[in-house]
C-alpha cells in the first residue's frame, strides 16, 4: 500500500520536516524526512501495510534537533478497496477546537452516540475528513463547494458527512471535474432540515484527482466555529465536605453529589466543580481538613463515605448511637472535623469486624485490590503504620522507615498480624470508590459534568514521599511568593518535584495520577499551574515564604556582581543585617531580650548565634519556650537578607530576596549600590527567566496532558510570567479569570473581555465571598460599584441581592467557555436564601496556615431543590446567556 503525504508548512532555510509513524503506545516506529516541493508544500512517499495509521510531524534544524513538534497525533483509517492514497494534511495544533473540545464532557453530553459508517465506493475520488466536536445533538456537518459534484455552492445540494467517531466527520465523493476545488463546511440542523451556518474565514481548497484507483484523503483540521456554536457552560463550585443533606453525618458525602446534580439540573447548570477529595488523614485532627495535603494521590478521603450506603448495615446495637451522633453533627453550622472522622471510623470498624468473613469472600472486592494494588497496598500499609506509631512521619517509625515493596506486600498476607487492619483500609477505599462511581454515573445520566481539582504539591509525609522519595526534593519546601493574600509569601511545606527523575520514565507518575482521576472526572482544574513552569522553593531551614526563590531559575553568579560593579560581600548580602538602629526598631526597650539569640560583632553590627541562625531553629526553640511576640520579631529579622544562596553542582549561586528593596538591610546601603542591586533584581524577576520557564513547561506538560481526555483548566493566579499565557494558549489549557484578582495592572477584570479559552468567576475558595469582600475595603468597593457595576452614588454598606445578580450576569453574558460560581454567590442573589452569618461562608484564608476548612452550606440540598422561584430564575439566566 502506497501513501503519498502532502502537508503545508512554512519553514526557514536549513529546517526540515519529518513524519513520525507511531505505534499504539505512542512510540515512533518509522521516521521519514519530507522534501520541499513548491508553494510551501512538503511531500513524502511511504510504503505501509495496515488499515489504520497514527502519525505526527516535527520540524528539525540542520543538526537534527527538534525545533517544533505536534502534540496531537493524526489518525487515519483506510478503506479496503484502495491500495494507494494521496493525503493532504495540515499541521495539527493542540489549540484547535477539535483537540480541546473532544473531551470527556463531549462524551458525557452525547452519551447516546452511535458511530456511523462512511461508505467509500471504488468510483470515489476524494474522502473529506474534518474533526469538529459538535455539542448540539441536532447538528451535523455538511460540505459544499465550487464544483457541480459539490453542489456549486448550493445549500440544498450540500454533501452530508457521517460522524464515524466522536467529533470525526467523513464523506467520500466522486469529483470528475478536473479543476481547482474550493469548498466549505457547514452546520446542518436536522430538526429544521436546513443549513443554519457556514464556517467563517476563507474558502478551503484541494486539487482534482486525475488518478484512477487512487483515493485522495483531504484531512482537514480547525473547523471555524462561530462563538455561539462552541460549547459554553455554567457551573457551581462547592467542596464535597460543604454539602448539607438529611442523610449526611455532619459533613458532605459522595452520595450528596447526586442531590446537588438534581439541583444543577433544575437550574440548567452543566458543571459541578469540587475541591480535591483525596485522603488527608495525617493526625486525625482539624489540621487534616486542608484538602491540598493528601497522604495519597490515589486514595479517597474516608470522611466522604456514607455509612448508610455501605454494602452492609450497621450492627443493630449501634443504630441508635449512630442516629444520635448524626443528629448532633447535622445541627452544627460548621464542620466538626475531629468528631465526624472519629465517628465514621468507629462505625466503619464495627461494620467491617461484624461482616469480615463475607467481605473477604467478595469477588468484586478481591478484583478491586488486584486492579489497584500498585497504590492500594502501600497506602493501606502506610495507614496501619501511621496509626501504630501515631504519626505519618515515616522517619519516626520504629519499623519500615524505608519503603521496601517485598516487605510491605506481607501486610496483605493472611498470616500477618496487620492483615485485618490493612484489609480494613482497602475495604474502605473500595466502598468509597463504589459510592463515588455511583454518584458520577447519576450525574452523567443528567448530562451534567464533574470537574475535579489537582493539587500541585504532595504532602511531605505521604505514601508517595515514602515509596518514591527519589521523585521529590525532600530537602526543600514548595510555596508561593508574596501576593495580595500574604506579604510574607506562602510556605506549603510540601517537597518540590524532581522533574529530571520524572522525565527519565516519561512522567509515568503523572500519567498514572491523571488516569486515576479520569475514572471520576470530566474536567480538571490544575491548582497553581505555574508550578509546571517553576516553583517557589525554600530550604527546609526556612518557615516563611519570603525566604524562597524560583526554581528552576537563571541565578546570579559572582561574575555578574563584578560585571555590574556590585561589591558583593557574603556576610553583608546573605546573612541578616542587624545594627543598633534596626535592633531598636524591631525590639525597642526590649532589645535586651534579643541579645540571648545574637552576638555583637567588632564593627558594631550583630549576627545570630549558630544555634538560632535559621527561622526553623528559632521556631523549634519557641515551641518549647513560647514567647509569641519575641519569636515573630526574631523570625522576621532572620529574613532581613539581600540574597539567598543555592548550592548547584559544587558552586554557590545567588537569588535576590523577594522585595529586596523593602528590606531594612537594603536601606543601609549607599544609594548607588541600592540602584545596582535594584537593576539586578528587576532583571532576575522580570527579564531573564521567561525562556527557561517556557522550555521547562513545554518539556513536561504536553506529555502529561496527552495522557488524559479530561478538559484541562489551569489556576494561573499570582505572579504570572509572560510565558505562561503563551504556553497555556499553545496547549489549549483553559485559563482562570477572577474579577478582583486581575493579572494586568487594573483594579478589576471585566468578564466581558474574556475570550473563549477562559473560566470566569466572581470569587474562589481562596478568597473571601463577595459579601465579605464588599466590607473589606470601602474605597475599593466604591470604585467597583461605580466603575465596574456602573452604578451611581454611594455604594451601600452591604452587598444586596440586586448587586449580586448584576455581578453574576456580568460573568454569564460573555464569550468565556465556562462561568463557574461558588454556591455562596448563587445564594447571595436571593435575600431569603442568604446565609445570615456571612463569615461562616469563607472556605479558606491563605494568609492563615494552617487554616480550618469547615464551611457547610446553611441550607439542605433537599430544601434548595424545592426553591422553585429561585431555581427558575437561575435556569433562565443560564439559558438566556447561551450556556444551557
Amino acid at each position: 500500500m502506497k501513501l503519498y503525504f502532502n502537508v503545508g508548512y512554512n519553514a526557514k532555510a536549513g529546517q526540515n520536516l519529518q513524519l513520525l509513524i507511531v505505534d499504539d503506545k505512542g512510540t515512533a516506529v518509522q521516521t521519514h524526512t519530507l522534501f520541499y516541493a513548491e508553494n510551501g508544500i512538503w511531500k513524502c512517499e511511504v510504503d505501509y501495510f495496515s488499515k489504520s495509521i497514527s502519525y505526527k510531524y516535527q520540524l528539525t534544524d540542520e543538526k537534527g534537533n527538534v525545533q517544533r513538534e505536534e502534540f496531537v497525533l493524526h489518525h487515519l483509517n483506510f478503506p479496503h478497496n484502495y491500495k494507494e492514497f494521496i493525503i493532504f494534511d495540515e499541521w495539527n495544533n493542540k489549540n484547535f477546537p477539535e483537540n480541546y473540545l473532544n473531551n470527556k464532557i463531549l462524551y458525557n453530553k452525547l452519551n447516546q452516540f452511535v458511530p456511523e459508517k462512511a461508505v467509500v465506493l471504488k468510483k470515489h475520488t476524494h474522502l473529506f475528513r474534518i474533526e469538529a466536536p459538535v455539542y448540539n445533538p441536532d447538528w451535523t456537518i455538511v460540505l459544499f463547494g465550487s464544483t457541480a459534484s459539490l453542489g456549486n455552492w448550493n445549500y440544498e445540494k450540500a454533501i452530508h458527512l457521517s460522524q464515524t467517531d466522536f467529533g470525526i466527520w467523513e464523506a467520500s465523493v466522486e469529483i470528475p471535474e478536473n479543476e481547482f476545488i474550493q469548498y466549505k463546511y457547514c452546520i446542518y440542523d436536522k430538526k429544521e432540515g436546513r443549513v443554519i451556518d457556514v464556517e467563517t474565514g476563507e474558502n478551503r481548497f484541494t486539487l482534482a484527482n486525475p488518478h484512477a484507483d487512487v483515493l485522495q484523503i483531504v484531512s482537514d483540521h480547525y473547523f471555524k466555529f462561530r462563538s455561539y456554536q462552541m460549547y459554553h457552560d455554567a457551573g457551581v463550585a462547592v467542596p464535597v465536605f460543604s454539602l448539607r443533606s438529611e442523610n449526611g453525618f455532619g459533613v458532605g458525602e459522595f452520595s450528596d453529589l447526586k442531590k446537588l446534580a438534581d439541583w444543577t439540573n433544575e437550574t440548567n447548570l452543566g458543571i459541578i466543580q469540587i475541591l480535591p477529595i483525596n485522603d488527608t488523614t495525617a493526625n486525625y485532627s482539624w489540621t487534616d481538613s486542608y484538602p491540598y495535603a493528601a497522604v495519597s494521590v490515589y486514595a479517597l478521603h474516608p470522611q466522604y463515605i456514607s455509612l448508610e450506603n455501605l454494602d452492609f448495615s450497621l450492627p443493630k446495637e449501634l443504630v441508635s448511637e449512630y442516629h444520635a451522633e448524626k443528629e448532633a453533627l447535622n445541627t452544627l453550622d460548621l464542620i466538626d472535623y475531629e468528631k465526624i472522622i472519629a465517628g465514621k471510623w468507629k462505625f466503619l470498624k464495627a461494620v467491617f469486624n461484624a461482616e469480615k468473613e463475607k467481605i473477604y469472600k467478595d469477588r468484586n472486592f478481591k478484583k478491586f485490590i488486584k486492579d489497584n494494588e500498585y497504590w492500594l497496598v502501600p497506602y493501606a500499609a502506610f495507614c496501619v503504620l501511621r496509626d501504630k506509631y501515631k504519626t505519618p512521619n515515616f522517619n519516626d517509625w520504629k519499623t519500615h522507615k524505608k519503603y521496601i515493596a517485598g516487605k510491605i506486600s506481607q501486610f496483605f498476607t493472611v498470616k500477618s498480624k496487620d492483615y485485618d487492619a490493612s484489609m480494613l483500609h482497602a475495604w474502605v477505599q473500595y466502598q468509597l470508590h463504589l459510592q463515588l462511581k455511583d454518584a458520577v454515573e447519576y450525574i452523567h445520566s443528567l448530562g451534567v459534568s464533574l470537574k475535579g481539582d489537582l493539587p500541585i504539591g504532595i504532602y511531605r509525609y505521604s505514601v508517595e514521599a515514602w515509596t518514591e522519595p527519589e521523585l521529590f526534593g525532600m530537602d526543600f519546601q514548595a510555596g508561593a511568593p508574596p501576593d495580595q493574600f500574604t506579604e510574607l509569601g506562602q510556605n506549603w511545606e510540601f517537597p518540590t518535584y524532581n522533574w529530571e527523575a520524572m522525565k527519565e520514565d516519561d512522567y509515568r507518575w503523572w500519567k498514572n495520577r491523571f488516569k486515576a482521576l479520569e475514572q471520576y472526572f470530566d474536567a480538571m482544574r490544575i491548582d497553581h499551574i505555574l508550578g509546571f513552569f517553576r516553583i517557589w522553593r525554600m530550604p527546609v531551614s526556612a518557615t516563611q515564604g519570603i525566604l524562597g526563590y524560583f526554581y528552576p531559575a537563571v541565578p546570579v553568579v559572582l561574575e555578574e556582581f563584578k560585571a555590574r560593579h556590585i561589591p558583593f560581600d557574603f556576610n553583608r548580602y546573605c546573612k541578616p543585617y542587624i545594627n543598633e538602629r534596626i535592633l531598636w526598631e524591631y525590639f525597642g526597650e526590649n532589645s535586651h531580650q534579643a541579645l540571648e539569640f545574637i552576638n555583637r560583632n567588632n564593627d558594631g553590627t550583630y549576627s545570630f548565634k549558630e544555634e538560632f541562625d535559621t527561622q526553623r531553629k528559632l521556631t523549634d526553640f519557641f515551641k518549647k519556650n513560647p514567647k509569641r511576640a519575641l519569636e515573630e520579631k526574631l523570625v522576621s529579622l532572620c529574613a532581613n537578607v539581600l540574597f539567598l544562596i543555592e548550592e548547584r553542582n559544587g558552586e554557590t549561586v545567588y537569588h535576590p530576596r523577594f522585595n529586596v528593596y523593602r528590606t531594612d538591610s537594603y536601606q543601609y546601603l549607599p544609594e548607588w549600590e541600592q540602584k545596582a542591586i535594584y537593576d539586578l533584581y528587576h532583571d532576575y524577576f522580570f527579564r531573564r527567566q521567561d525562556h527557561l520557564w517556557y522550555e521547562k513547561a513545554m518539556e513536561k506538560l504536553p506529555v502529561i496532558l496527552n495522557a488524559t481526555k479530561m478538559l484541562i483548566c489551569g489556576e494561573d493566579l499570582g505572579m504570572v510570567p509572560a510565558c505562561v499565557p503563551v504556553a497555556m494558549d499553545e496547549l489549549a489549557i483553559i485559563a482562570l479569570k477572577v474579577q478582583r484578582m486581575p493579572s494586568d495592572n487594573i483594579p478589576f477584570y471585566n468578564p466581558k473581555n474574556a475570550d473563549y479559552m477562559n473560566v470566569v468567576t466572581a470569587s474562589s475558595h481562596d478568597s473571601s465571598t463577595l459579601r465579605q469582600w464588599w466590607k473589606e475595603d470601602p474605597a475599593l468597593t466604591q470604585k467597583y460599584f461605580n466603575q465596574q457595576l456602573v452604578q451611581y452614588g454611594k455604594a451601600p454598606d452591604e452587598m444586596d441581592s440586586h448587586l449580586a445578580e448584576i455581578i453574576m450576569k456580568q460573568h454569564l453574558y460573555n464569550d468565556a467557555m465556562l462561568a463557574i460560581f461558588p454556591i455562596q454567590e448563587f445564594m447571595a442573589t436571593d435575600p431569603e436564601l442568604t446565609n445570615p452569618n456571612t463569615d461562616n461562608e469563607r472556605i479558606n484564608n491563605p494568609a492563615v496556615f494552617p487554616h480550618y476548612w469547615r464551611y457547610r452550606m446553611h441550607l439542605k440540598l433537599e430544601d434548595l431543590k424545592q426553591k422553585e422561584t429561585f431555581n427558575q430564575k437561575i435556569a433562565y439566566w443560564i439559558k438566556d446567556s447561551g450556556r444551557a
